[in-house]
């Protein structure tokens, strides 16, 4: 990583700027995006001392990293278990080495199955990445991806369907013939076995991708679930503090110059109501917590709550939506549907 000294001092210095913008003890520290784990463990402290140092954490927070397989010899995870890191977050994908080439991952799967042992070994708290829907990914083969991660103890999974992001190689295979396109029904069936097979092995569906046992969910994916405030540090990090949500610029260089000029380099949209509304259907369908109704009416009133109300009915009908204890959640049926259901009934 060039002008990695320069980037590390443009972080303090953002984290400076930004200690007041919250009031409320820092619960979870994560560091993501990109790849965090090529750090050295004192650059990582470096950062952590100035989170420390400026704000006012609770006793034990949940600190996250995320790390590639590739990353993670023994010596880095002797000396992560060191620091005040306390949860891992491994992106495995697949044990296999051809979904891992098709893929483009820098690892194989010996290393993902050895970095995995040797991280158990020196963290409880794990949570690993496995993509469903790849080409050639037979249900066997992915059934045998989960039960790799239930032999080895794995307690949280993060488990996405493959999709394909425009100017990627992918994109382009697909385009000009070289790979079928997605199976969209092959990734519901992976989807369904997922479903089946983290239940069966004591995994709760808390969010729609995401599998964990009991007291090993994701706190901080909780908190932002759950519309709480947060800070972004970093080139494109998002913040949110409950109205409006701000972006910094995604260019390392323009980074650390404006910081260097004491200059925050973001940008900022105050959410209007229909945004605020929206993301709370998105949000709220994908996690066992649902959308309260009485919090609907309490935010946004009584017409948009009889709004709502009646949106949903076609849903219900469908077995795709439910509504218990006033609160709406999606069914298993629905689940794989949830896009599209949130967006028929956002606000435009």
């Amino acid at each position: 990583m060039s002008k990695k000294k320069e980037l590390l001092n443009a972080i303090v210095t953002e984290l400076e700027i930004r200690k007041t913008e919250i009031n409320e003890p820092i619960e979870t520290i994560y560091f993501g995006g990109g790849t965090p784990s090529v750090l050295s463990v004192k650059e990582l402290n470096f950062i952590l001392d100035a989170v420390y140092d400026k704000f006012n954490i609770i006793d034990k927070p949940e600190i996250t990293i995320e790390a590639n397989p590739d990353d993670l010899n023994n010596e880095k995870i002797v000396e992560l278990s060191k620091t005040k890191i306390n949860r891992l977050s491994i992106g495995i994908q697949s044990f296999f080495n051809d979904d891992l080439k098709f893929m483009n991952r820098a690892h194989s799967s010996e290393e993902a199955l050895n970095s995995l042992k040797i991280a158990i070994k020196h963290f409880r708290n794990i949570s690993i990445d496995l993509i469903y829907g790849v080409p050639n990914l037979s249900n066997e083969k992915w059934i045998k991806n989960l039960e790799t991660a239930f032999d080895l103890g794995v307690n949280h999974i993060s488990s996405y369907a493959l999709t394909v992001e425009t100017k990627t190689a992918l994109y382009h295979n697909i385009k000009n013939g070289k790979i079928k396109p997605l199976n969209e029904n092959k990734a519901l069936e992976q989807f369904t076995i997922l479903l089946e097979k983290t239940r069966q092995n004591n995994y709760i569906n808390y969010e729609t991708s995401n599998f964990g046992k009991a007291n090993y969910f994701s706190k901080h994916n909780t908190s932002y679930w759950l519309g709480k405030q947060y800070i972004g540090i970093g080139p494109s990090a998002h913040s949110f503090n409950g109205k409006t949500r701000s972006w910094n610029v995604n260019n390392n260089i323009k980074y650390i110059k404006s910081l260097e000029n004491k200059v925050l380099p973001h940008q900022k949209e105050v959410l209007s109501q229909n945004d605020l509304f929206n993301e709370k259907v998105m949000i709220g369908l994908r996690t066992i917590w649902g959308i309260s109704v009485l919090e609907v009416e309490n935010q946004f009133g009584l017409s948009i709550k009889k709004q709502l109300l009646k949106r949903i009915q076609k849903h219900l009908k469908n077995n795709t939506l439910q509504i218990i204890d006033n609160k709406i959640t999606a069914t298993k049926k629905g689940k794989f549907l949830i896009d599209g259901i949130a967006s028929d009934l956002f606000l435009v």
